[in-house]
């Protein structure tokens, strides 16, 4: 289903009509992504970036880090919250607003997340993602996951050209840091009325060399 934006619209609006409608916790489940570059990694501080229902917070609480979990939407926050509470991790999760075209919170982090920061509003992803590099302590980790096409039932236009891994890669123009990973992944996406469709995701993990 296409989403209503209003005229009168703010990013927090937005985000709090459509997270108003997916209140309940958390599963807990991370991101394919985040779940195969992470999980050997030792814990420390981590931010998610645009957490959402927080899936992926509360998977990096349960194992062992302390995470930033940051959205533009309060409704998301209270979900990310409640959800904590549920899955015995409150103490390892803090819930900031931020809205991600504006501010940032301080760094830095052994793990930068920004996993589908994707919106139908006006927003400069590149210009997130390259501040979002700038919290990475040295050593950490910057992933990055993005949709690198669209299904028919998407909020945009399916036939948009949108990136892949490597054209955001070079766009963040990290040259002297660690190339973990970069690569499109094809995966079967289910629709709203149970259709589905085969999309890529981009996905681009970078570690911060030590100064």
């Amino acid at each position: 289903m296409k989403p209503t934006i209003l005229d009168t619209d703010t990013a927090e609006k937005f985000w709090d009509r459509h997270w108003s409608g997916m209140t309940r916790p958390s599963s807990g489940t991370p991101s394919a992504a985040l779940e195969r570059l992470v999980a050997g990694r030792p814990a420390g501080r981590a931010v998610d970036l645009g957490c959402g229902r927080g899936d992926d917070a509360i998977w990096l609480a349960r194992n062992g880090w302390q995470v930033v979990a940051v959205d533009v939407s309060q409704t998301a926050l209270d979900t990310v919250r409640r959800s904590a509470e549920t899955a015995g991790v409150v103490r390892q999760v803090t819930c900031l607003r931020h809205d991600l075209s504006t501010t940032l919170p301080d760094g830095p982090f052994d793990l930068v997340l920004s996993m589908f920061t994707h919106t139908p509003l006006e927003f400069d992803r590149t210009a997130l993602l390259r501040a979002a590099a700038t919290l990475v302590a040295p050593g950490g980790l910057l992933l990055i996951a993005g949709h690198g096409s669209l299904a028919p039932w998407a909020w945009s236009d399916p036939e948009i050209q949108l990136p892949k891994a490597q054209d955001v890669a070079d766009a963040l123009a990290l040259f002297d840091w660690n190339m973990i990973e970069i690569a499109d992944y094809p995966r079967d996406a289910r629709g709203p009325d149970g259709q589905v469709a085969q999309v890529l995701d981009s996905v681009i993990a970078l570690e911060r060399p030590f100064d």
